[in-house]
């Protein structure tokens, strides 16, 4: 064995790599050559969305799905200085994630491309640079008619530098398992993946430290390591460590794995992995169980944007997704219908949340003009595996899906693209489960539109009606079935269609498939059910099933946290303001779908209160008061995705000795309302809707109260107040010490209120939003599913009373936002970035 000359000066290293760059709409040079203008480059740190801030049309094809924002083609470009120390090694750029079709281009050249937009990908630069000199980087991307939510483009995720000596560990070349385990010692398994791309023999030691949360060293490994020229290996070592600390939601206590390749004395690389220990079991007579206890999943679908910064993937705005849906009392996300990003599943280690990760939204079908299908047979080993490398060592990754309502799912032939995708996964992590957003609807879709179209042209001979179908593709077709739904994803021809596709499966996700959960029971006796994707108001039905079935291990609602695109599925709109884009949509200027427990800047909804309720995490009674103005209105469009138009507050001037309807959410019996002391009203929970007491109520200023009641003892009450005339600014930032890191944000809480700080959700205003110092403005939006404004302006209304700021760190020092709007007192606050 022979050490490799010179090998104690090289060292590997990763790098951020997400400033300095700029961005534009491309402009080819033969585009320039026939007069067309180039786009001015604007300087951007990444990650960065390159849609969000552009133009939004009502002429844009297929609109409502991407909340009418205009696509196209862009690039970014950047410079890099590669040190001549440098010169021998692999230069690697590590993206997590391009929208979409990314070429990647080194001096001219092209170094690489992925076709899918979600996927982590490698591009080797070191062929193309020059050391010791500056060199440019351009990446092309796309986003066009090929989705069906907002999708953003650009580099929205993280881009890291990578560099490799000849000998090195892989890339995503350690792999960390616990397959046994019990609470006085767990068994550890690493894998580590070692390279040898030089010329001669290398001679080499790894030491493997296993580190616990506090960064105590628990467990050590030793071994010598010969790679021959171009060897491919893989190192094993298996360490037992005494008494580990489990993760799980409920205490994600983590480890780390350090794994160092050394030459003598000299670290020739080195990788840290951070790591769960934790079983996970699953069958139909117990359900899951994490370390050996049950656990039924209480589900949040989510898109991938983040509101106002659109589809940047920025590490704090992942994060405090997360924690936002762990206290509105989600344990479990499904990312809805993509992979998560790195800074996702991070965080859900970090906090608790377990994860089902999806692969793709289409196989060899396409859903909209340009999407993936085209590229899927090409493509999806390549996208799986980055996928798997990318979530294999995160503890809160438990499934694996491997789709979301494909339609070829009701054939034979999507039977068989169902074994060899889950073969696959299975074949690079067999220790999670796999499971498919396996939607019975769509499955059998070519057999039922022909019944669709009957049904339209009968309406179409009967006169106006509803038209909620019309261009809003399945989910309007869902919608407009109604009750049928349930009885068509209950037959026959669901189940003997379906059936091969399922038996690929370790757990069946079902999408809206609530109806066979009992009658699979007898039909299929091994099944395991997931409810993987389920209509919102439905979560007092489907819990009961989830805690009286065993073979039902969860339930994941159609959404946790609002996103954009699919513009209205949620929004209850009025006879007198329907007009524009189908029935389905709200038309322009419609930006968010109007859906889930949270909106889209992370204030809760009152649907997130019933839900807490149903899943018995809620003592209290949670108020929920409609609209007055809307009383007297039509509904003229509610869809299975919709919640009632109410809000918790008791500030309606101008109704006074009006009739408002007050709902209540209690596990109790019954519900008395008082006003101001005196009695009000009473109601049976539960005779219209579970966990629910509907009661009409006179307004008067001044204070409403809950008082829940069982056996006619009261259990527990609570109070909203009514605000005064009064309107001030309130502005709170989530966090006032930020760090200069690429991936830290400051998220600034602005409100309408009272004195004593209660919301006035009446009393709209435009705010302005100034950022200077060490800062500037990400990012401003509300709640608003309709509305015209753009996230980048400094400027925005509140929406209920609400907005969001969201402040992005430049350097170090000092941040001064300050927030101003007409009949406030301007409120400044301090952010220090250190």
């Amino acid at each position: 064995m022979t050490s490799l000359p010179g090998l104690a000066a090289v060292s590997a290293r990763r790098e951020d790599f997400n400033r300095g760059w700029a961005f534009r709409r491309k402009v080819t040079a033969f585009q320039e050559l026939g007069g067309a203008d180039g786009a001015p480059w604007t300087e951007v740190t990444l990650p960065h969305d390159a849609l969000v801030g552009g133009p939004r049309s009502a002429d844009v094809p297929g609109g409502e799905t991407s909340g009418y924002f205009v696509g196209g083609v862009f690039e970014y470009r950047a410079s890099y200085v590669a040190p001549e120390t440098d010169r021998g090694s692999q230069v690697h750029l590590e993206f997590d994630g391009v929208y979409r079709d990314a070429m990647v281009y080194v001096n001219g050249a092209l170094a690489g491309q992925n076709a899918f937009g979600y996927s982590r990908f490698l591009v080797r630069i070191d062929p193309f640079l020059r050391f010791g000199a500056d060199n440019e980087i351009r990446v092309a991307c796309r986003s066009h008619v090929d989705s069906r939510w907002y999708t953003g483009a650009g580099i929205y995720r993280d881009v890291h530098l990578v560099v490799k000596p000849s000998v090195h560990i892989a890339l995503d070349g350690v792999r960390v398992t616990t397959p046994d385990v019990d609470r006085l010692r767990a068994l550890v398994e690493v894998a580590v993946d070692l390279e040898n791309a030089g010329p001669v023999t290398a001679g080499m030691r790894l030491d493997t430290v296993i580190l616990d949360a506090a960064g105590g060293r628990v467990a050590f490994d030793s071994q010598p390591v010969t790679l021959l020229p171009g060897d491919v290996l893989v190192a094993r070592s298996r360490i037992s460590v005494p008494s580990p600390a489990l993760w799980s939601a409920e205490d994600p206590a983590l480890h780390r794995a350090v794994v160092e390749l050394r030459d003598g004395e000299t670290v020739v690389d080195v990788q840290e992995v951070t790591f769960g220990v934790r079983t996970l079991q699953v069958d139909a007579e117990h359900g899951l169980r994490v370390n050996g206890e049950p656990v039924a999943l209480r589900g949040a679908c989510i898109h991938g944007d983040n509101g106002p910064l659109g589809a940047a993937a920025i590490g704090r705005a992942e994060e405090r997704k997360i924690e936002l849906l762990k206290r509105a009392g989600f344990n479990a996300i499904r990312s809805s219908h993509h992979p998560a990003s790195p800074a996702l599943l991070d965080a859900c280690d970090r906090i608790g949340m377990y994860v089902m990760d999806e692969t793709f939204d289409m196989w060899t079908s396409g859903k909209t003009d340009f999407d993936y299908a085209s590229d899927f047979a090409q493509w999806w080993e390549r996208d799986v595996e980055a996928m798997v490398a990318k979530d294999r060592n995160h503890p809160s990754v438990i499934f694996y899906s491997i789709g979301n309502e494909i339609p070829e799912l009701g054939s034979g032939a999507g039977g068989r693209w169902s074994r060899l995708i889950a073969q696959k996964v299975r074949e690079l992590d067999p220790t999670r489960l796999v499971t498919n957003g396996v939607n019975g609807f769509v499955a059998v879709l070519d057999s039922v539109l022909d019944g669709m179209q009957q049904r339209r042209a009968a309406a179409a001979e009967a006169g106006p009606g509803d038209d909620r179908a019309e261009g809003a593709g399945v989910n309007g077709m869902m919608t407009a079935m109604g009750q049928f739904m349930d009885q068509l994803q209950a037959s026959p021809m669901v189940t003997a269609r379906t059936e091969e596709s399922y038996a690929a499966l370790d757990v069946a996700g079902m999408n809206y498939g609530e109806a066979r959960y009992e009658g699979d029971r007898e039909l299929f006796p091994n099944r395991v059910i997931v409810g993987t994707e389920t209509w919102p108001a439905q979560i007092d039905r489907n819990w009961d099933l989830v805690t009286r079935l065993p073979h039902v291990i969860g339930d994941f609602t159609w959404t946790g946290m609002d996103y954009l695109g699919e513009t209205g599925i949620g929004v209850v709109r009025y006879a007198d303001e329907v007009g524009g884009g189908s029935g389905f949509s709200t038309g322009y200027p419609g930006l968010t779908a109007g859906c889930g427990d949270l909106d889209i800047t992370g204030s809760a909804r009152t649907l997130s209160a019933y839900r807490q309720t149903v899943f018995g995490l809620r003592s209290q009674p949670a108020i929920a008061v409609h609209r007055p103005a809307n009383r007297d209105r039509p509904v003229a469009v509610s869809t299975p995705w919709s919640w009632s138009d109410t809000v918790e507050s008791w500030t309606w001037p101008g109704f006074e000795g009006r009739t408002v309807q007050v709902d209540v959410y209690s596990d109790a019996d019954e519900v008395e309302l008082q006003v101001n002391g005196a009695p009000a009203g009473r109601a049976k929970v539960g005779e219209s809707k579970a966990f629910v007491a509907e009661v009409d109520v006179t307004y008067q200023p001044g204070e409403l109260t809950a008082v829940a009641l069982r056996d006619g003892v009261e259990i527990s009450r609570a109070s909203l107040r009514s605000a005064s005339e009064v309107v001030q600014l309130s502005v709170v930032p989530d966090r006032a010490q930020l760090t200069a890191e690429s991936s830290d944000l400051a998220f600034v809480d602005i409100a309408l209120t009272d004195e004593n700080g209660r919301l006035q959700v009446w009393a709209e205003r435009v705010v302005h939003v100034s950022v200077t110092g060490s800062g500037v403005l990400q990012g401003l939006g509300s709640g608003a599913p309709v509305t015209e404004e753009s996230f980048t302006d400094p400027q925005r209304r509140t929406y209920d009373g609400r907005a969001l700021a969201v402040v992005r760190p430049t350097g170090r020092g000092g941040i001064t936002v300050v927030v101003s709007a007409a009949g406030c007192a301007p409120v400044s606050i301090e952010l220090h970035v250190a």
